[in-house]
């Protein structure tokens, strides 16, 4: 089988990198989180998962030290939100640059909720939000010992928010939810579409 095969260190040969678009279509994790001072702060990060369900765990990364990470080093808790179709265009908002201190939920005209368990809200309109404490931030080092300005925050969710319309005899309806799911390049977002079963098998 003919393979384009490349080392990111040397270069891709392609007209855009393809790592985004080949580890995808990824969740989103919309982090609500505060500072010391308690200004809320919203952003998505599209490297986000579980990683773990008993205790439950979370884990995104983050590109650079931003407004995110400093909050939740500060404070030790965030938020994940569920971002639905619906909540895409809000989502998307979200990540603008705004000035330091204005409000992503003003600017995205979404509602915030409190939460139970932790300081940052939650957004009123999501299915679900996870309440997380942080377990760690990690900053790697590349292969050379060196710096590479990726933070990555675990964190254990202590609490869990299900709007019961998504509940459909006592599980939660995710192809109901809508979900979105990043997939590369500039501008590339996937809505899950048909749901399949298949239950691990045993052996022998």
């Amino acid at each position: 089988m003919d393979q384009h095969f490349y080392e990111p260190r040397l270069g891709h040969g392609l007209p855009h990198d393809p790592f985004k678009a080949i580890i995808a279509p990824r969740p989103i994790g919309w982090i609500s989180s505060v500072d010391p001072d308690g200004r809320v702060n919203l952003a998505p990060y599209s490297y986000f998962n579980g990683f773990g369900s008993a205790p439950p765990v979370v884990a995104f990364g983050s590109e650079g030290r931003k407004d995110s990470v400093r909050n939740i080093e500060a404070t030790g808790e965030f938020v994940c939100n569920f971002v639905t179709r619906e909540l895409a265009e809000a989502m998307n908002q979200s990540c603008a640059p705004l000035p330091h201190g204005m409000s992503e939920f003003e600017h995205a005209g979404l509602e915030a909720a409190p939460c139970r368990l932790v300081r940052p809200p939650r957004v009123a309109a999501s299915p679900a939000a996870l309440e997380c404490r942080v377990l760690q931030v990690v900053s790697p080092k590349d292969l050379d010992g060196n710096e590479i300005g990726t933070h990555i925050v675990l964190g254990q969710v202590v609490g869990v928010h299900i709007n019961r319309a998504y509940l459909k005899d006592g599980l939660f309806d995710t192809k109901a939810a809508r979900p979105i799911g990043r997939c590369g390049y500039r501008g590339d977002y996937a809505e899950i579409g048909e749901m399949f079963e298949m239950i691990r098998p045993n052996f022998p």
